[in-house]
């Protein structure tokens, strides 16, 4: 364990420069401790000061919240304020990216705010009680050792993490080609440019791509194609009261929010607490085993976003801004795998051509709309193997990116524990 004092010397590189920054880069510190270049021309009032690729640099304010971080190598001359105290690294004793790990110990946090002073919610932490700070100082092989352990880990969650999408997206495109077109193949990474300003207010950037791309939709002769209204009964709307403006309780009636279905999975966790003057509805109470579809929103692509509810808990009742599918008694359709297919861009197409309203005002899709849509019918047996084999194929996604999760997370355990012992004192 070594002062901070010996091991970083401070910069006090004076500046003095007129209206313009010119080639000076301003900067922000992000609690993360990423270090970002700061969208400014102008000089700033005052004292300036400058910073370069691989300087230390933490803001007085709010270094206790974690605003401490190293220049990077793309900012070439950084120009700070008085406010950010600009160390160096003494290069044979640290190695800046164990350095850099360091600050993000939570060991360090804790010591770091013991040293902010003043008035409250206006405490600092001047550049002589930061490098008062006690860190341990290993030599530079075991910094290295260290950091390498580290680094390895993380290619490894991320290596993860790219096979849990390509499962994930595998298992989509199957879904879609089963039913005669995989039509999520990726979009070109590009700006669209449209004729009229009210294009842009009708389509989302993805339907025009998409409909650039000239992605047709099923190919009858694969899957065959039917009427929603035909294989579904009805689509209730729900009730949205003046609700309180906290979640319901679990003894309690609360109301769903739109946020409970756009994420793409049902989360119950979003809903509002109906009054106790006001009856609850119970026939509007969502159940597992339900589809739900939004009815309108400010935004083209979560306008008739789906879900399927796998589970809730009880006594939350569907808003008016959404609509729960009514299937017959004997339905030829599978409920998830209706809430899957609506899902498809050859449905999302129909949908948005079919919406209601322009932004920003609020758009909207119509029972009679959602009626007349045409949607992919196979056997109901085909549809309950295609929904089980992307079930399977998310359940895998899913089970590397928690092994992921875990890995960044012993890792970075195994960081903090080789470095602090519980005993340790941290500042002088």
């Amino acid at each position: 364990m070594r002062p901070l004092r010996e091991v970083l010397g401070q910069r006090q590189e004076v500046l003095r420069l007129n209206e313009e920054l010119g080639d000076w880069q301003a900067i922000t510190i992000k609690f993360s401790g990423e270090v970002l270049p700061r969208d400014r021309s102008t000089a700033f009032k005052g004292a300036m000061f400058a910073a370069y690729p691989g300087d230390l640099v933490f803001s007085k304010i709010d270094a206790r919240n974690g605003a401490v971080g190293l220049i990077p190598g793309d900012i070439p001359k950084a120009v700070v304020t008085s406010e950010y105290p600009v160390l160096i690294p003494d290069a044979a004793k640290l190695r800046p990216a164990y350095l850099n790990y360091l600050l993000r110990a939570q060991h360090f946090k804790t010591a770091l705010m013991r040293k902010a002073s003043g008035t409250s919610g206006r405490k600092r932490v001047a550049a002589e009680g930061f490098l008062e700070l006690f860190v341990p100082v290993p030599d530079l092989r075991e910094q290295d050792r260290l950091v390498a352990a580290y680094v390895g880990a993380l290619e490894h969650s991320t290596k993860l993490e790219s096979e849990a999408k390509a499962i994930e997206d595998g298992g989509l495109l199957v879904f879609e080609g089963a039913l005669g077109a995989p039509l999520s193949s990726a979009l070109p990474k590009r700006p669209v440019f449209v004729a009229r300003f009210k294009n842009v207010e009708r389509w989302s950037h993805e339907s025009i791509l998409r409909s650039i791309e000239s992605a047709d939709g099923p190919n009858q002769s694969i899957s065959c194609l039917a009427r929603l209204g035909d294989v579904v009964r009805d689509f209730k709307v729900g009730w949205s009261p003046k609700c309180l403006e906290r979640a319901a309780s679990v003894n309690e009636w609360g109301v769903l929010k739109l946020s409970a279905v756009t994420t793409g999975e049902f989360n119950d966790s979003a809903n509002k607490a109906l009054p106790t003057k006001l009856q609850p509805q119970p026939e509007l109470e969502v159940r597992p085993g339900d589809v739900l579809i939004t009815r309108g929103s400010g935004v083209t692509r979560l306008v008739g976003a789906t879900v399927f509810v796998e589970s809730t808990r009880t006594q939350l009742m569907i808003c008016d801004l959404m609509y729960r599918v009514v299937f017959h008694d004997n339905s030829p359709i599978v409920p998830r795998y209706l809430a899957e297919v609506l899902r498809t861009p050859f449905l999302r197409k129909q949908i948005e051509e079919r919406r209601t309203g322009d932004a920003p005002m609020m758009q909207k899709i119509t029972k009679t709309a959602l009626l007349e849509l045409t949607i992919p019918l196979p056997d109901i047996g085909v549809q309950r193997e295609l929904v089980n084999d992307l079930l399977l194929a998310r359940s895998a996604a899913k089970e590397k990116r928690e092994a992921a999760l875990r890995l960044r997370q012993t890792a970075w355990a195994a960081f903090e524990s080789s470095v602090f012992s519980p005993t340790e004192k941290f500042s002088a």
